[in-house]
């Protein structure tokens, strides 16, 4: 079968070729790739920073934003050939942390986790794959041509999540959020924040192109200046930074509003020094009981959120969201392309 695949650590190395197919183990459900979606992780492995093959394996079989279709389940796992599928990207710990022990691996401690086209797995960017049935979280049928926006969508699932969490500390009413950055990842944190009533606002480079359209269309504002010029205007009650851009990281720390809530999802690949004064952040934290804090991944809890969250969605903006489709055999030569406009580019497998 064919399936996209790298050489870790090798930049340029993506490419298309033939595998055994798999064999599903006890447990596990036999899967007819539909889709993979493609974001910066994938990228970023394919430039050789990072990505660790199976123990014995020379390579590593790329993407963990999966969709597919069960070919075979086994009769007790709660799944029926012709089920639409993801399968969850993260595998606790084999000697687990106190979070992984809990079901809580997007929580690992330890790093001893491993994920699906990342770290020592082979992911779903295949004709076929298997996948524990734990692992695995069953669509409804509406959302084939969407559904591969599952696994952005648990990220967001989970940033929300711990946001209300740690607003309930005390008395939380939010009524705006901005979120920095208009991909896949912004745009359905953007989508989370209107559905929860609030005043959305999205910051991006970009003037033109779907970006702005698909913020106007959910009823948000679109904007393309600065941080300090939308929380001159707004207080920031919650911020949602996707990018990993160095002002962008600084700027929602220094901007946001009394008792506010800043999530981090973005990573940086910058190495710039910047100046930033420890005191003043410190103060501000401190005097305004701001919080800051990172997320990262997400567990099955998340996956069934996003599911609802999908399905109880506006499947032509969701549509929207997937500016380009590729045949897989086409697959490597969107890792040597620049971004541009595109929001989210899928691979059919």
């Amino acid at each position: 079968m064919r399936a996209l695949m790298v050489t870790p650590m090798e930049a340029g190395s993506v490419r298309v070729g033939d595998i055994d197919p798999p064999e599903p183990g006890e447990g596990e459900l036999l899967v007819d790739g539909v889709s993979l979606g493609v974001c910066g992780t994938d990228k970023e492995i394919a430039d050789g920073e990072y990505g660790t093959a199976p123990p014995g394996h020379d390579h590593l079989v790329l993407g963990h934003e999966s969709l597919g279709r069960v070919r075979e389940a086994p009769p007790d796992s709660g799944f029926a050939p012709g089920d639409l599928v993801v399968g969850i990207v993260r595998r606790p710990d084999p000697v687990p942390c106190g979070p992984c022990a809990h079901g809580e691996f997007d929580m690992c401690r330890n790093g001893g986790f491993t994920e699906r086209g990342i770290k020592e797995l082979h992911g779903y960017g295949a004709q076929h794959w298997t996948v524990p049935a734990a692992y695995a979280v069953r669509l409804d049928p509406s959302l084939e041509e969407v559904g591969v926006l599952m696994e952005p969508a648990s990220i967001v699932a989970k940033a929300w999540e711990h946001i209300e969490r740690i607003g309930r500390r005390a008395w939380f009413e939010p009524r705006t959020v901005l979120v920095t950055g208009a991909g896949p990842i912004g745009l359905l944190a953007a989508l989370l924040g209107v559905r929860r009533g609030l005043d959305v606002h999205v910051l991006d480079r970009v003037a033109s192109g779907p970006k702005p359209d698909l913020v106007e269309s959910l009823g948000a504002t679109y904007h393309t200046g600065s941080v300090p010029e939308i929380a001159a205007r707004v207080p920031l009650d919650v911020i949602i930074e996707t990018t990993g851009a160095d002002t962008l990281i600084l700027d929602t720390a220094r901007h946001n509003a009394a008792d506010g809530i800043v999530c981090y999802v973005g990573l940086s690949a910058s190495r710039a020094r910047v100046e930033v004064s420890p005191g003043y952040l410190s103060r501000r934290l401190v005097l305004e009981n701001d919080v800051l804090f990172g997320s990262v991944n997400a567990n099955r809890r998340h996956y069934e959120q996003a599911e609802r969250y999908l399905s109880a969605s506006d499947q032509e903006w969701l549509r929207g969201l997937i500016t380009r489709r590729i045949p897989l055999d086409r697959a490597p030569g969107v890792f040597a392309e620049p971004g541009g406009d595109q929001v989210k580019v899928v691979i059919d497998l």
